[in-house]
């Protein structure tokens, strides 16, 4: 890797911390929204990355996939926990406590979407030169991150989703997943997910008019 690339790669992993720790903080602030402030008083209302750091998803997964070249970035942060028991609607809240980091990361996306495009209709080519390439990353890897964390396996934000629509049995299959939830994640990340991923990055390259059509 030569000096652009370690400067590129370290961009992209800011970012992904970044982008993880209000995910993260997202959860433990809709959670105490809902009536449950565990994640308030474990100090994970907070963008201070160390506080949400998983030590597979947030340092050995994504440092190899950038010393491996890989073309996505992601990874995932230690879960907030939350009391069932203390929550207003045990039914729902859960649903809009796991949500909550998923819109997060799209709100993230779109607001940098918007400010990149922004940069390169109305600023100077030498300044918009400069800053999109630093936003790119921004936008896509909270892309991934929200699709991602929307797959309907545990320890996964989207099953929390599904649970609504399984009966007892149902989720009792889900909750057997267990240890195999994340390997299944990426799986299906790695051989369905991102051909969709790759299809929508070049949707957005060209709304940016960075590639033609």
């Amino acid at each position: 890797m030569d000096q652009a690339d370690i400067i590129f790669a370290l961009v992209m992993y800011a970012c992904l911390l970044f982008s993880l720790s209000v995910h993260e903080a997202a959860h433990a602030w809709t959670a105490e929204r809902c009536g449950d402030p565990t994640g308030r008083y474990l100090g994970r209302v907070t963008l201070n990355p160390l506080v949400h750091m998983d030590f597979v998803g947030t340092l050995v997964l994504p440092i190899l996939m950038l010393v491996s070249g890989s073309g996505f970035l992601f990874g995932w942060a230690k879960p907030v926990p939350f009391n069932p028991i203390n929550l207003n609607n045990m039914r729902t809240d859960p649903v809009k406590i796991a949500v909550a980091g998923p819109a997060s990361n799209l709100l993230i996306a779109v607001v940098a979407l918007a400010v990149t495009k922004a940069v390169i209709m109305f600023a100077p080519p030498e300044t918009a030169q400069m800053i999109w390439p630093l936003m790119l990353p921004l936008i896509f890897i909270n892309i991934i991150l929200m699709l991602f964390n929307m797959i309907p396996v545990p320890p996964l934000d989207g099953h929390y989703i599904l649970r609504m629509f399984l009966g007892e049995k149902g989720n009792q299959m889900l909750d057997s997943i267990g240890v195999f939830g994340i390997l299944i994640a990426i799986l299906v990340a790695n051989f369905v997910l991102f051909d969709y991923i790759d299809a929508l990055f070049g949707v957005i390259l060209n709304f940016l008019g960075l590639v033609s059509a």
